[in-house]
């Protein structure tokens, strides 16, 4: 997985990565959104959508869902703290352990790129003839459960689904 930043662009949002007490920087994180989805690989957004849809969990959790040995989780995940997108708490039941979530940032930059993707898709769809449009749309849902993905209808962040 390759990460880049453009330094530019993070510099330019610094205030969002530490956002002040009263929340107000929470609501636009769209500058450093868009510096990291620019130079994200599809390896790096996977275990970002992971977290998002199944919540904090265990290093081995997220390399068993992704089908990776854990180094190459650890290495992941490591590239993904750097650039403030998902960060490691002590397991508040071991505390030997620890756990990975996602930042408000890693949030931001799923958010993004689902809706565009979804959006995207929505748009192919609609110049598809309405005759064969059903039939890809049904194996589109197909797909999605297959991958373990959440429905289109389930709010982000919700672990209800699965």
């Amino acid at each position: 997985m390759i990460i880049t930043v453009n330094p530019t662009a993070i510099a330019a949002s610094s205030p969002l990565l530490y956002p002040s007490t009263n929340g107000a920087a929470l609501s636009d994180l769209r500058g450093i959104r868009a510096a990291v989805e620019d130079t994200i690989t599809l390896a790096g957004v996977r275990p970002l959508v992971v977290l998002d849809s199944r919540g904090p969990m265990k290093l081995i959790g997220l390399a068993e869902l992704l089908a990776v040995n854990p180094s190459a989780a650890t290495r992941m995940v490591a590239r993904l703290v750097a650039v403030d997108m998902v960060d490691r708490q002590p397991n508040p039941g071991t505390r030997r352990e620890v756990v990975i979530g996602l930042t408000p940032v890693g949030r931001q930059v799923v958010r993004g790129i689902t809706e565009r993707r979804r959006a995207e898709i929505a748009d192919i769809v609609a110049r598809m003839p309405e005759s064969t449009r059903c039939g890809l749309v049904e194996a589109l849902i197909a797909c999605a459960e297959a991958g373990g993905e959440p429905p289109a209808d389930v709010p982000p962040g919700d672990t209800a689904w699965f």
